[in-house]
């Protein structure tokens, strides 16, 4: 399995200097399955590049997961440019969201005055697999879910491929339940070993005393989580949109510190939009 990052910024997409190493685009993963299927995850504006990617590799079959439908995540869906050709077969996975049907949502993303071309116009053929929890397969990759502590609520993943697992926790906040949302020891149990864990890390201690309840998590909470599941890489995810590169390596540097302190070999990062990770 192999895992590539095209958008790791939380809320809204940013640029500037000081964001050139960890990049501003927002939420998109892509995972190449043995037999070298495509899976994304999340529709966030970093998927605008990843589409152009596939174009030239012709490749026109995909399948998708959503966590959820806040904006970030689904924004950049009108920007894939091969939702326009005739070509792609598409299929949409689950129902994450509490809002309504994947469909809807984002048709509703492309519909006046938003978006010049509507979501009925595009040319690609999508279809929709309504797995709503538990665990499904997509080509060799077995998937299960665990929903999240955010507002809306939304769905985790834990991606597993001939023994080695990813595990994706965006907008999961491990310190306030919300609606729908499980247990600390829930998400702890979930994670259990993974290869690679990617949590939401958006916080520090100083900045979650004004937003606490908002749906994302500090990251030494997402650290802890990390060591108490035993995971073997530990990336951090959801980049507040205000953390600059130098901020972000200061948080990074802190996780290393307390993984030392604490005797564990744990490998630790924060996830960069050009990331690329075999398991």
């Amino acid at each position: 399995m192999i895992v590539r990052c095209w958008g790791a910024r939380g809320s809204i997409p940013v640029s500037g200097t000081e964001y050139v190493r960890y990049g501003g685009d927002t939420p998109c993963l892509e995972i190449r399955t043995k037999n070298d299927e495509i899976i994304i995850v999340d529709a966030g504006t970093g998927i605008r590049r990843l589409g152009n990617q596939l174009l030239r590799e012709n490749r026109f079959g995909v399948a998708m997961v959503f966590t959820h439908s806040h904006w970030d995540h689904i924004l950049g869906f009108p920007f894939f440019k091969p939702i326009y050709s005739p070509k792609t077969r598409i299929r949409i996975f689950g129902c994450p969201t509490a809002q309504g049907a994947i469909r809807q949502l984002l048709s509703d993303v492309m519909s006046p005055p938003h978006f010049p071309v509507r979501f009925d116009e595009i040319k690609a053929d999508v279809t929709y697999q309504g797995e709503c929890g538990g665990s499904f397969s997509i080509d060799s990759v077995t998937v299960a879910t665990i929903p999240l502590s955010h507002p809306n609520r939304g769905l985790g993943f834990r991606f597993t491929e001939d023994g080695k697992s990813l595990v994706f926790l965006t907008d999961n906040e491990l310190s306030y339940r919300h609606p729908g949302g499980r247990t600390y020891e829930d998400y702890r149990e979930f994670s259990r070993g993974a290869d690679l864990l990617i949590h939401d890390a958006e916080y520090t201690d100083e900045e979650y005393r004004k937003t606490e309840a908002w749906g994302h998590s500090r990251y030494r909470d997402a650290l802890h989580l990390a060591l108490d599941a035993g995971v073997k890489r530990f990336g951090l995810y959801h980049h507040n949109q205000d953390r600059s590169d130098d901020a972000l390596d200061t948080i990074v540097d802190d996780c290393r510190r307390i993984i030392g302190e604490k005797g564990a070999e744990m490998e630790c990062f924060a996830l960069t939009q050009e990331g690329e990770i075999t398991l």
